[in-house]
């Protein structure tokens, strides 16, 4: 039985080799990182209403969204509230792995958070986060700004993997 520990970044780099851990990314020696990978950004939300959370997610509702243009430099303007972000890269992550993010340090150094959910035992995706701009004065995100580390942990294999609503979300 393995145990638990986070993946540095030799390791990284031979599960997105070998098993495709990553796909999508912009340049992979600048994203990866000695104890992480940096996700950047490709698409910002915002959100027009209210959603729903229920026990059983028979209720579930996601609220509506719209996507924010940038300006013709590729610059988003944001004002103090939360978005719904995506990234560009797609991850997979395999049975024995788990993967959690947490912002980087220059974005809250401009005064906003990401929030994230655990990337479970077999999800496979493009996923997406809730960004929130506590700065009063607002922030800027250029596209494909590194935004988010995302950190693997290797547990003890599951048996089986995540099978919930978004498993390949966005893959097309």
């Amino acid at each position: 039985m393995r145990q638990p520990a986070l993946l540095n970044g030799e390791e990284i780099r031979r599960l997105i080799e070998e098993e495709r851990l990553i796909e999508g990314y912009i340049d992979l020696e600048k994203q990866l990182q000695p104890a992480g990978f940096d996700l950047t950004l490709a698409e910002i939300y915002e959100f027009l209403d209210a959603g729903s959370v229920d026990f059983t997610n028979e209720e579930r509702r996601l609220p509506e969204m719209r996507p924010l243009k940038p300006d013709g430099e590729g610059w988003f303007r944001l004002p103090r509230g939360c978005y719904l972000i995506v990234y560009n890269e797609a991850v997979r992550i395999p049975l024995d792995i788990v993967a959690i993010a947490r912002p980087r340090s220059t974005l809250l150094r401009c005064g906003a958070l990401i929030g994230t959910a655990v990337w479970d035992p077999g999800y496979e995706g493009r996923s997406s986060s809730l960004l929130v701009v506590h700065n009063p004065n607002g922030i800027r995100l250029k596209r494909d700004a590194r935004v988010t580390q995302l950190l693997f942990f290797r547990i003890n294999r599951v048996g089986e993997g995540y099978r919930g609503t978004y498993q390949r979300e966005r893959l097309g």
